[in-house]
């Protein structure tokens, strides 16, 4: 028997994500700061090429290890079962695409920057609740997750905390677009 990487996406994904936590928690400690954090609202120059990049790149910085534990356990377990489904490439349009909506949406919205990938995560949880989909049905699962993990969600946003609910929110409705759009268009 031999370790297969079996989902490169997902895993490259994870193993950047580690060695920016790793390089940000020795020798450069603004790594995440600089390259890996959506500036809030007010916050974002445009004429500042790092900003734009974070828009995307925000989902590869997380704040500590516990953060992105969390936020991989999940992608991880789900991941590469998506990436089976769909294929690598369309996989990885889907994690930009979501990285790149949640970081547009924050840099409008909120004052308070944003890093993590827990709207991967959410898009993800969404998805793979469309793996049994077929056309001209809404699976049950879907809507079970739906009201679970959104209903969550939308009742802690409520909470002051420093964790950024509506980045979970808006990755689960990118999840659930792209399991209407891409399910009728990918292998069985």
């Amino acid at each position: 028997m031999r370790i297969k990487y079996n989902a490169p996406t997902i895993l490259t994904f994870t193993f950047i994500s580690v060695l920016v936590l790793i390089l940000s928690s020795t020798l450069l400690p603004s790594l995440t700061e600089s390259w890996f954090m959506v500036p809030g609202k007010g916050s974002f120059v445009p004429f500042r090429i790092r900003n734009w990049v974070t828009l995307v790149t925000h989902v590869i910085g997380h704040a500590n290890w516990t953060h992105l534990i969390a936020n991989f356990s999940l992608i991880l377990l789900i991941g590469p079962i998506l990436e089976e489904r769909y294929g690598s490439w369309p996989l990885l349009e889907m994690i930009f695409l979501t990285a790149l909506v949640t970081g547009v949406l924050n840099v409008f919205l909120f004052s308070k920057s944003l890093l993590g990938a827990s709207g991967v995560a959410f898009m993800m949880i969404l998805l793979a609740s469309f793996t049994n989909f077929k056309k001209g049905e809404i699976p049950l699962t879907f809507v079970l997750i739906l009201v679970l993990y959104l209903g969550r969600e939308l009742f802690n946003s409520l909470a002051a905390n420093t964790i950024s609910e509506f980045a979970h929110i808006i990755g689960g409705f990118c999840g659930s677009i792209f399991g209407f759009f891409k399910t009728s268009t990918t292998k069985p």
